[in-house]
């Protein structure tokens, strides 16, 4: 059996894991890259034709675990797309919404006197289609939590529940031939634990192999009580202040976190009942999603609902999801609070309010996920100043707050939690999904536990296993 490493070696964006037998090749997530600088593997040829592979596993729906997947069919794969029944009810929206943007991306570049951005890749023919993304969906084939599936008379997989969104899974393969059993575990994004509406992220005590993101290996994050204090105080300021909280939203479980929060802080009268926009048709979807599977929250969740105190409505929420809509937000008088997508600010309708708020000093712009190394977000939590904005150069003069807890992504902490489960330390542990500081943080750790063998491969790395 080998593995060989296709994305997010060294880097953040990009995940996707290839398994090889004798008898079957196995693609574990197959993601977009995100950082500028590794844009352009986008749009090369994957480097196995994609018709020899028979199954894809998907961890979770993120765009940088799935957003390739339809280039990866447009190519010639048609093998069956595993993945937890919420990963499927999710898929289409996140996969459909992509495309769009790839359409609208490509139509964007060919109206513009191709005055080149230096902060975005366009071109003028979309990556893929929405009849691209639709092809995908036949392929879709959903697995229960905790329970082995068959794919030969060598291997079997099981999902275990990651606490990263909803969805979100662990992926354990199991390969047996007549010498030996093997079994390695690809921890997809591992959840925080004790954070709002989700379980915690599931672990294990043994394992030969284990391939690992690193994300936050080298630093913790806030802890919830931090984050209500922090989150109540810049809104607050920014009321009195007559200015709008921007915040770059993440579709998938960071939009519906930061609503639980406001609704709490609302509700504890900590903050004012403030107008709040969902600016986003993608995560207005997936918030239904939301409301219709409570049987994957945690207690604390499944409690407000049963107390009628959703955190997915309360007063002064406006979910918006038509173009006039969004537009129609410019009109209101007054402080809001707009969240719109994307989370890395890479595209999507965030620009749009940005243009308008980010020359003044007395709105804010929050922060509140991981903005990848070469992102318009990044550039602006670095200090960059002036920055590019649809093609037009802006000087960066609202405040700047980072919230760091709000990640769905395990700290420094967790991450350790999670290996000191294993009983006895794994054949080998790959680790990526990490920027290189991460990446070593979390190879020192392993390292000073004694009898730990660790590897960060870089692209396109193979090892036997």
């Amino acid at each position: 059996m080998k593995i060989k490493f296709l994305g997010a070696t060294h880097q953040v964006t990009g995940s996707s894991y290839l398994l090889e037998t004798a008898e079957v090749k196995i693609l574990v997530d197959c993601g977009m890259f995100q950082e500028r600088d590794y844009s352009h593997r986008n749009w090369e040829a994957f480097p196995i034709p994609p018709n020899q592979i028979q199954y894809l596993l998907l961890t979770h729906v993120h765009q940088d675990h799935s957003g390739l997947i339809p280039k990866l069919v447009k190519e010639g794969f048609h093998g069956d797309i595993l993945l937890t029944a919420a990963s499927k009810e999710l898929f289409p929206i996140v996969i459909l919404d992509s495309a769009r943007i790839q359409e609208e991306d490509a139509a964007f570049k060919k109206n513009r006197n191709n005055n080149e951005e230096p902060d975005e890749l366009y071109t003028e023919t979309p990556l893929y289609t929405v009849q691209d993304a639709e092809k995908c969906f036949p392929l879709l084939k959903a697995v229960p939590y905790e329970e082995f599936l068959t794919l030969n008379d060598q291997i079997k997989v099981c999902f275990h529940d990651a606490g990263h969104i909803l969805g979100s899974a662990m992926i354990e393969i199991v390969f047996q031939d007549e010498n030996e059993s093997r079994n390695i575990i690809f921890s997809g994004d591992i959840g925080q634990w004790d954070t709002p509406l989700l379980n915690n992220p599931t672990v294990f005590d043994r394992a030969d192999y284990v391939v690992m993101e690193s994300t936050y290996g080298d630093r913790n994050h806030d802890n919830l009580q931090d984050i209500d204090d922090k989150l109540s105080k810049i809104i607050n300021d920014t009321i009195k202040s007559g200015g709008n909280v921007i915040i770059p939203t993440f579709a998938i479980e960071r939009a519906q976190e930061l609503l639980y929060h406001i609704s709490l802080l609302a509700r504890a009268k900590r903050i004012p009942y403030i107008v709040t926009f969902l600016d986003s048709p993608m995560a207005v979807e997936i918030t239904k999603v939301f409301e219709q599977s409570k049987k994957y929250f945690d207690k604390k969740t499944l409690e407000l609902f049963k107390d009628g105190q959703t955190p997915f409505d309360f007063p002064g929420l406006k979910l918006v999801k038509s173009v006039e809509g969004s537009k129609a937000i410019n009109l209101i008088k007054g402080s809001t609070i707009i969240m719109a997508g994307s989370g890395m600010i890479t595209g999507g309708r965030i620009k749009h309010h940005l243009v308008r708020e980010i020359t003044r000093p007395e709105s804010t712009l929050i922060f509140a996920g991981y903005q990848a190394v070469g992102t318009l977000g990044r550039q602006i939590l670095d200090g960059v100043s002036p920055v590019s904005i649809l093609g037009e150069s802006y000087p960066v003069r609202m405040r700047i707050e980072n919230i760091n807890g709000l990640s769905a992504h395990a700290g420094m902490n967790d991450l350790h939690r999670w290996l000191n489960n294993f009983k006895a330390p794994p054949k080998h542990v790959f680790l990526t999904h990490g920027e290189e500081g991460a990446i070593l943080s979390l190879e020192n750790y392993l390292h000073s536990k004694g009898g730990w063998e660790v590897t960060a491969p870089v692209y396109l790395e193979e090892h036997d296993l």
